[in-house]
This record gives C-alpha cells, structure tokens and sequence, in this order.
C-alpha cells in the first residue's frame, strides 16, 4: 500500500483525507460562495513542507488561564487559536492549520487537552493532527455543520444547541456565518466577568469597538435580520465583559455584552432602511452619517 499524506489546502489550512496523491479537485471550503479559490487556482501543501518552509506554533499567555495559540508566520486564513485552561481539563479552540510538534509538548505543559473544536468549518485548523498527538481527544462539530468535516475521523463528534465542554466552558450554537456556528462562553474568565470565545460568528470590527457578523467576510455577503436576531437571541442568556475574535488584534476588552447587542442593532437599522445615510437626500448634510454624533 502506498504512503498516505495529510494534505492542506494552502488558502484555508484545512486538513484533507489522508491519500497517496493530492486531492484531484478544488477544495469544497474555498469553492463555497463564502471563500475563494484564489487566481492561480488551486494549492496544496503538507505539515512537513510547511514546517521545512520555518513555519511555527507557539503558545503564549493572554490572562490567567487562557493563552493564545499562534502559528508564525500566518499560514492560510491565519487565525489565532485559543486553549482554556480549567481544573478539570482544557479546551482547544481553533487550532492553526500547521501541526507543530513543539507546540504539543506546550500544550501538554498546560495540562490535558479534553476537547479542540472551532467556531466554524473555515477556523479547524489541523484540528484531527492535534487530536491523535493529544491523545486522540474529541474534536467538537456542530451538527448542522456535518457536511463541511473534510477529514472524516473516529475523534469527530457532533453537537447541537449548547453543549458544556468543560466547568464554566460552554458551546453555543448561534448560526449565522453557518449554519452551526458558535461561540465558546467562558464564564471564569476576565476576572469573572465572562469571556466570549466568537471566532468569526460574532466579529470584531476593525475599530476594536464594534462587531458584526456576515454569511461571507471575504465576498462581503450580508446576513439577513432574521440569521442576525438568532445570534442575539442565542447568546442572550450569557454574561461577559470580554469578547476575544479569531485572530490576532481582534478584542473587544470590557463592555462586550453591551457592544454586542448595540452593533447587531445598528446592523439590522442598516438592513431595515430605519438608518439612512444623512447626506442621502441632502448634499450639504454631515457626511459621516447618521451616527456620527455618537461617536
């Protein structure tokens, strides 16, 4: 039997089913509307290749039980993963695309992984790799989201609705971006004030003083009110101060609930037409908009 190999699409860094060749087609992540195969078509590397190539994980505290989980340099969408440390045990959240050895020893220092899963199909990572390195712990996906596990495994186990992965960690399903995209609700974290793990359900903005949620960031596909409420409604019941995105820069430090519920108002305000553009019908209006006094 010919050697398999773990193969990566290099736009998403996601893991592939192990073969003897490459896969033959595009992959099904970056042909989805909400992605993009880029212009010089289609690529595909290996964990090896891009450890050969100076590519590394490190792990590195943010506050007190939660530290960043990083490779440098970015590979592919580039997220920035998490892990909550916990008595009981630790939760990986969003692990990169490139599986470094070193960074398993790390984690291990932390203490025992009992779960890695994501907040969506574009942010696993090399989510099975380090599963079988960390003792084949389960990895999480949402149901609804079944169809997008494109390295089927044993460890793969399905959730739906909200699902307490650890004491004080929970699951919760918010749809949106997909159909069972989550947020992980620390509720020890910031001092006690809760912690939203958002990933790109619930986005930070570029301003680190807003949010907003979309059914495709990169191809600038809106979500309708409806998708927009659900994610309210779903994490409604959750207290936090604290918002941490999916990648690097993207935090919302304090008053994150608040944020939160005020950005997905403006949103669906935008969506309504209840909010216009102030200089829509008057050229002499202030351009900056309708809430420009508020800011």
């Amino acid at each position: 039997m010919a050697d398999v190999t773990i193969w990566i699409c290099a736009t998403c860094g996601i893991e592939h089913p192990d073969t003897p060749a490459p896969p033959s087609r595009t992959c099904v992540i970056c042909s989805d509307e909400r992605q993009y195969v880029p212009a010089a078509g289609q690529s595909w590397t290996t964990h090896d290749a891009l450890l050969a190539a100076g590519h590394r994980v490190h792990v590195e505290q943010l506050e007190p039980d939660l530290f960043a989980v990083r490779s440098e340099p970015e590979f592919a969408i580039g997220q920035r993963g998490l892990l909550v440390r916990t008595e009981v045990g630790n939760l990986l959240w969003e692990p990169p695309g490139v599986f470094d050895p070193a960074a398993v020893t790390a984690l291990r220092e932390l203490g025992p992984v009992v779960a890695i899963t994501a907040s969506h199909p574009h942010l696993v990572g090399a989510s099975i790799s380090y599963s079988h390195a960390l003792g084949h712990v389960p990895v999480l996906v949402a149901q609804a989201d079944r169809s997008w596990v494109l390295r089927p495994d044993p460890v793969v186990q399905f959730w739906s609705g909200t699902h307490p992965v650890l004491p004080g960690a929970t699951l919760v399903q918010c749809g949106g971006h997909f159909a069972g995209s989550a947020v992980a609700h620390w509720a020890p974290g910031a001092g006690g004030r809760g912690v939203l793990l958002s990933g790109d359900t619930i986005a930070v903005s570029a301003d680190r003083a807003s949010v907003n949620a979309m059914r495709s960031y990169v191809n600038r596909i809106p979500l309708p009110e409806r998708s927009i409420r659900r994610i309210q409604q779903a994490v409604a019941g959750y207290r936090y101060d604290r918002l941490y995105g999916g990648f690097d820069g993207q935090l919302i430090n304090t008053g994150a609930e608040q944020v939160v519920a005020a950005s997905f108002d403006r949103y669906v305000g935008w969506l309504s037409g209840q909010l216009l553009p102030a200089d829509e019908d008057d050229p002499h209006a202030d351009p900056r908009g309708v809430d420009a006094a508020a800011r």
